[in-house]
């Protein structure tokens, strides 16, 4: 058995407009995470800072998290503005 990690499951893009992203994470891939540490937040700056072009760093706001165990859906903001609105249907539970 090798001490090296599995490398990560390619980056599942399941719906994307000007103000959200919506991507697959599995498990066992972190939600949000350390800088240097694998996680589906870095995977997904990594793809619109390559997908447009950017520069510069990359906002992502994360409404909710998943587990580390679990697979599943997460929704991330592109802009403060969408954060605060999606932020808000979670609390609401809308």
């Amino acid at each position: 058995m090798s001490d090296t990690p599995a490398p990560a499951a390619p980056l599942a893009v399941l719906y994307e407009d000007p103000h959200l992203i919506i991507a697959n994470k599995p498990a066992p891939l972190l939600t949000q995470a350390p800088p240097g540490v694998p996680s589906l937040e870095a995977q997904v700056k990594a793809y619109i800072k390559e997908k447009y072009a950017k520069p510069a760093g990359v906002y992502l706001g994360i409404p909710h998290r998943l587990d580390r165990p679990v697979s599943g859906v997460v929704c991330f903001a592109r802009n403060t503005k969408a954060a605060q609105r999606v932020h808000a249907q979670f609390s609401e539970r809308h």
